[in-house]
């Protein structure tokens, strides 16, 4: 049994520049946001992803999936939470939410696959970093 999801929380005021000529911030920046949480996310596992890249291994991007309620808009102050759904053989699962206040924005995941660098071949998520993920995960599937 997995301990509750420890979530990382982060706040982005959007500017103009993430928006299209409405105003709205264009549906692709919510990736770059997702990626923000992640960092932080990861960070706070006490491994950067300067680190992980450094210990041989990259985490692409190998499946994205938002959904969109409502949208954000340009000097919006926003949440963006991010925790850890799933850490199973090659792949981790990170949640995440975007919110306005309370409003639920755009929530979805991103899948990762582990890869070995200089192979670009997927291989199971080390054990150090699973130990240091283990700490943020939520009541999935965990290997």
């Amino acid at each position: 049994m997995m301990n509750k999801a420890q979530k990382v929380t982060i706040s982005y005021r959007v500017p103009y520049a993430d928006t299209d000529q409405m105003r709205v911030v264009y549906y692709a920046n919510y990736l770059a946001y997702f990626e923000r949480a992640r960092n932080e996310l990861m960070r706070t596992c006490g491994l950067t992803y300067r680190e992980f890249e450094a210990m041989g291994f990259a985490l692409p991007v190998s499946e994205a999936v938002l959904h969109y309620h409502h949208p954000a808009t340009y000097d919006d102050l926003l949440s963006i939470t991010a925790w850890v759904e799933q850490l199973k053989g090659v792949r981790m699962v990170i949640r995440c939410e975007v919110r306005r206040e309370e409003q639920m924005l755009v929530d979805g995941y991103t899948v990762h696959a582990c890869v070995d660098i200089q192979r670009l071949r997927p291989v199971r998520l080390p054990a150090e970093v699973l130990a240091r993920l283990s700490g943020v995960m939520g009541e999935s599937e965990h290997e």
